[in-house]
């Protein structure tokens, strides 16, 4: 089995996260680190090549040169090899342009399994994974809590507001998790040791095929502003009315 696994690398979620005028991350602003729900992801693949040592996985991404960190630590964890998709042309690039590219990366190259996060910690936009799959016409299970992959066949089960949904589709598929899913291993020293000699292949838009003018219909950002900084909440003093002032206060707030 050849099991591809999405990571992106975006700013650290401790930190101050800024935008730049564009509307783009800001990737100077903060630290960056490989994005955990991406990481959960890949411990879905480690654990089935822990169980099968015949299984390959590789670790794609899409990003500026520093995304390599990301890569790296990946392979460090137990990644067979990485794809790099690097190219300034992609800077700013919208869901589409990105699973467009990320499909280009991954076709080809005999998957039979996709696996990603169910939505990145920067973003939150929670659709790249399904454009995949569409894109690929592979089956789509998406935000899974728990997988099981056997017999030609991935499955698990999603929860909402008021079922648990088990869902079940015939590999080759993509799939992407949920915080739910198995927290990631640490790397050891000697996965660290030798992550440097897996080999990671960097891909440029042009050996995908796309162009400045493919990307000219995405979505631009025509502008930006800073959240407005939280003000100081209501103080409360009893003095014989605290009940009053506080059915009054969450009477005026429409929460009661």
């Amino acid at each position: 089995m050849k099991i591809a696994v999405l990571i992106k690398q975006v700013p650290d979620t401790g930190e101050d996260r800024k935008l730049t005028a564009s509307g783009a991350v800001d990737r100077a602003a903060s630290d960056r680190v490989a994005d955990e729900i991406t990481e959960r992801a890949l411990e879905i693949a480690l654990r089935e090549k822990d169980a099968d040592k015949s299984v390959e996985i590789v670790a794609v991404t899409m990003g500026p040169g520093t995304a390599t960190e990301a890569l790296r630590k990946a392979l460090s964890m137990g990644v067979d090899s990485a794809i790099h998709v690097l190219d300034d042309t992609f800077a700013g690039s919208d869901a589409l342009t990105t699973a467009k590219a990320l499909t280009g990366a991954l076709q080809g190259g005999g998957f039979d399994l996709v696996v990603a996060g169910n939505e990145s910690t920067d973003g939150r936009g929670g659709v790249v994974p399904a454009m995949i799959a569409e894109l690929l016409a592979h089956p789509y299970l998406g935000s899974l809590d728990t997988v099981v992959i056997e017999r030609g066949r991935v499955s698990g089960q999603r929860r909402d507001a008021e079922s648990i949904q088990t869902l079940a589709g015939e590999l080759p598929a993509v799939i992407s998790i949920t915080e739910s899913s198995a927290e990631a291993r640490f790397p050891k020293f000697k996965g660290i040791m030798t992550a440097k000699r897996k080999p990671v292949s960097v891909v440029s838009a042009a050996q995908l095929g796309h162009s400045a003018s493919s990307q000219a219909n995405g979505n631009v950002v025509l502008s930006t502003s800073l959240r407005p900084a939280r003000t100081a909440g209501m103080k409360v003093i009893d003095d014989g009315t605290a009940a009053t002032q506080l059915a009054d206060f969450l009477s005026a707030e429409n929460l009661i």
